[in-house]
């Protein structure tokens, strides 16, 4: 294991049914294959010593005493890769009943023998003719395989693998309405393997690896699952085999399907994500005080410490957007109702038919009005009661000016303009304030003349304004206090910048009328800002957003895995490392990192009074729930950890 990550390898070999020895010599090239991949473990199928599909030759002594001599022979082949825990799956005898057993060896030992507890009766396969369940063992039972070798046998086991919980079932363990990798789990099993033969169906396949992921979710664990594949018998049942890696919920690997050699599927768990989520989710404390039973504890070494080491999981660099089309649809689609129904419900608990929103030609404010206009239009309401209000201030050009107004007006939205130039211009007079200086007092001045006037229109149309600033924004603080820093309800506080420009895309694809969507993706294409200092000589915006307080790639990424995990700067680097391979020098990471962790913990104040807004996502930063942190908390141990790696 290093840097908190357990590599674990699910294998499948090509069996021979009886054909015991040929099946071992699958098992160890596929042992040396996980090996040489760096795996801290590997699991093999249930039976996979013997093959699962042997019926009645499983009572006969001839195969039993095969299996025996082979589950000795493999470990004198565990010795040779000490390291590494190896599980694999056969029949065993234990004071004259047959038990289907998974075999857990290290440092050439069989450490440990686990039974399958539900046994099925309703296949082709009546498994309940050749094995008994483990209710039926007793306690301190034991089996002897040999040459003096005795195993203990029970029916549930965690190891612990250096500081990794290991636990194990077998195939229709997980199909049982509690499965024992639930009370493994609350017993401190952080990763369960499952052994299993399961054969194939149309549409289980789906079935099997939604069932993988769910159960990895509610126990918050990884879940390996390797089940019998090619060679199995074909009298009446196909076998292929299904090698799934799952992390509380999702997918990390899969094998590819239908292939008729030995398969191996290796992924890396990230250990310290699931400790981290236990440890934030009180239900399974909650849930392990209550129902904890106690298990069988195995202590082994730590797992070996790989020198050469590159991790071997994908990680997303933009982990709030998903990488599939499909499912990046599905989630705007998602993102929209829920915004939507935060802001109906709102409009309807208040009374209101009048939104006040500025808008600035930005991608912020336009997902705001495009939430709006579909709320209005879910209420039955007239969109004349959108206020649409352009500010057009000293920064304004001409790209975002006349794409606020086209939208505004394609929208079918009330439109007002009304230029703050000359009230910030007597403002400055009135607070003795250089015009020329454009430092944060004249940023600042216009960003809060703003929300005054839509404050105020709010009070003389009997409305209330609608807040546009963003996840991300909120992260670093990157919002004029009381400025465009407030409103009466906040309808993008939950969705990160980068997600925000996929969401207006999607509408303009997917659901707006000609004028609008030209106007949409013209509007994604403008540069991020907030156009509060003057353009340059070409009429061009000049003062972008990411020069100054950097890529919100970056900055999204560095929020997701600090609130999302609770992971520390050094941990968030290695991954930011994987993920902007190629796109981001580690110089440039670790500097926009310490202006994220910079600002995140001194703009705090600013979060601590935002107004309402709905969450969309695992990521939240409202005081009232999702984030609770003093506002004069210090950075100093997060920013000493970033220039120690600097």
């Amino acid at each position: 294991m290093k840097h908190g990550f357990y590599r674990v390898a699910c294998a499948s070999p090509a069996v021979e049914v009886a054909g015991v020895e040929s099946n071992i010599n699958g098992i160890q090239e596929l042992i040396f294959q996980a090996y040489v991949a760096g795996a801290d473990a590997v699991v093999f199928p249930e039976l996979c010593v013997t093959a699962y599909t042997c019926g009645d030759l499983f009572h006969n002594r001839t195969l039993l005493d095969a299996s025996n001599r082979a589950l000795l022979a493999l470990r004198a082949v565990s010795g040779d890769f000490p390291e590494l825990l190896i599980v694999v799956g056969a029949p065993v005898e234990v004071g004259g009943v047959l038990y289907n057993c998974a075999l857990i060896y290290n440092k050439g030992e069989i450490v440990a023998a686990v039974s399958k507890t539900y046994i099925p009766n309703y296949n082709e396969f009546y498994e309940r003719r050749w094995f008994a369940s483990a209710s039926d063992l007793a306690e301190g039972a034991f089996a002897e395989l040999g040459d003096g070798v005795r195993v203990a046998v029970s029916a549930s086991t965690v190891v612990r693998h250096g500081d990794v919980g290991v636990g194990v079932e077998i195939c229709e363990d997980l199909w049982t309405p509690i499965p024992p990798s639930s009370r493994l789990a609350l017993e401190g099993a952080e990763v369960i393997f499952n052994l299993s033969a399961s054969d194939d169906l149309i549409g289980k396949y789906s079935y099997v690896t939604s069932l993988v992921a769910k159960q990895s979710a509610s126990c918050l664990c990884a879940y390996a699952y390797a089940s019998a594949g090619f060679g199995e018998s074909s009298t009446d049942l196909v076998f292929d085999a299904k090698l799934l890696v799952a992390e509380n919920g999702r997918m990390l690997a899969a094998n590819e399907r239908w292939q008729h050699g030995n398969q191996l599927v290796v992924a890396d768990i990230d250990i310290e994500a699931i400790r981290r989520d236990r440890i934030h989710n009180g239900s399974f404390g909650n849930c392990a005080a209550r129902e904890r039973q106690g298990v069988n504890v195995v202590q082994l070494d730590n797992p070996r410490v790989l020198e050469d080491w590159s991790l071997m999981r994908a990680v997303e660099s933009r982990p709030f957007v998903p990488s599939d089309d499909s499912r990046l649809k599905e989630r705007c689609e998602e993102i929209l109702n829920i915004q939507v129904a935060g802001l109906a419900k709102r409009l309807v608990a208040t009374n209101c038919r009048t939104l006040v929103i500025g808008i600035s030609g930005g991608l912020d404010s336009t997902l705001a009005i495009l939430v709006a206009a579909r709320a209005f239009d879910k209420l039955g309401y007239d969109r004349k009661g959108l206020v649409a209000v352009t500010m057009p201030g000293f920064g304004t050009t001409g790209r975002t000016y006349n794409n606020a107004v086209k939208l505004i007006k394609a929208l079918g939205a009330s439109f007002r303009e009304i230029s703050i130039v000359a009230a910030v211009n007597q403002h400055f007079a009135d607070i003795g304030h250089d015009a020329s200086v454009t430092d944060v007092t004249y940023e600042n001045s216009q960003a809060r003349e703003r929300t005054q006037l839509l404050m105020d229109i709010a009070n003389q149309t009997n409305g209330m304004v609608l807040g546009t600033g963003d996840l991300s924004e909120l992260a670093l603080g990157w919002a004029t206090y009381n400025g465009d820093h407030m409103s009466m309800y906040a309808v993008n506080a939950g969705v990160p910048k980068t997600l925000v420009k996929y969401l207006t895309r999607y509408y303009a694809l997917e659901d707006a009328a000609e004028d609008v969507k030209e106007v949409l993706l013209d509007i994604i294409d403008t540069p991020i800002s907030p156009e509060l200092i003057p353009a340059d000589a070409d009429g061009n915006i000049a003062q972008k957003t990411e020069d100054l307080v950097g890529p919100y790639d970056l900055h999204d990424f560095f929020l997701y895995y600090m609130l999302r995990y609770g992971f520390t700067p050094t941990r968030i680097y290695l991954l930011a490392l994987e993920a902007f391979r190629g796109e981001f020098a580690p110089e440039t990471i670790l500097y926009w990192m310490r202006t994220f962790f910079r600002r995140f913990f001194n703009q705090q104040f600013k979060r601590s009074c935002l107004p309402d807004g709905p969450k969309v996502g695992s990521v939240c930063l409202s005081p009232r729930g999702d984030w609770r942190m003093p506002s004069d908390a210090t950075s100093a141990l997060w920013l000493k950890e970033i220039d120690e790696m600097g």
